[in-house]
């Protein structure tokens, strides 16, 4: 029969890149305490690596040796995990849209649950929380947009939208139009004077 600390690794192995595993999981196999020490002892090997309170994910191995997965997939495993929303932050979005040329020195995510700091080792990936408009449209075009204008803010989002408004589709100008009534004042002005524009 295969150990506690087996047992959690031949389950997270069974994962997608980025996939999470949580000590409560594996409490049919033994007691709280002997399960903590087994995700302690696998954190302490490198063979887990701990992301954020009961969270672990298993490293990736590359030419350069072991890493965190990338970001963007633990948020998705953290998304499907706790069903909270999370979305690139505004500033992200901003200079990927091509909309600023600010490149955001740390990685950050918006999130309808609470604000709070995931840590891959020395590297930290900050979760905002924000207002539910702002992660409404997800991982959409439309949605990057509303970010990026919630970012550059009120003396920049009226030229922003007008560089960015052949991206938006006809539907993705009806999803935009839905969310106005929540918007702030300034951008329900600036989103729909563009859409009716």
């Amino acid at each position: 029969m295969a150990s506690l600390s087996e047992a959690v690794l031949l389950e997270a192995q069974k994962l997608p890149e980025g996939g999470l595993v949580s000590p409560k999981e594996f409490l049919h196999l033994g007691g709280r305490d002997a399960v903590d020490q087994a995700f302690t002892r696998l954190a302490k090997s490198g063979e887990l690596l701990r992301v954020g309170r009961g969270l672990y994910t298993l490293p990736v191995y590359s030419r350069f040796g072991m890493d965190f997965p990338d970001t963007d997939l633990l948020v998705m495993a953290l998304e499907a995990r706790t069903g909270e929303r999370f979305a690139p932050h505004g500033a992200a979005e901003a200079n990927r849209l091509g909309l600023s040329k600010h490149v955001p020195l740390r990685e950050a995510y918006l999130t309808s649950g609470k604000t709070r700091v995931f840590r891959l080792g020395s590297y930290a990936v900050e979760m905002k929380h924000a207002p539910s408009w702002q992660t409404a449209l997800g991982r959409s075009l439309e949605g990057a947009l509303l970010r990026a204008l919630a970012w550059l803010g009120p003396n920049w989002a009226p030229d922003a939208m007008r560089q960015a408004r052949d991206m938006v589709s006809p539907d993705g100008w009806k999803r935009l139009r839905t969310l106005v009534p929540e918007l702030p004042t300034w951008l329900a002005k600036t989103v729909s004077e563009a859409c009716h524009g």
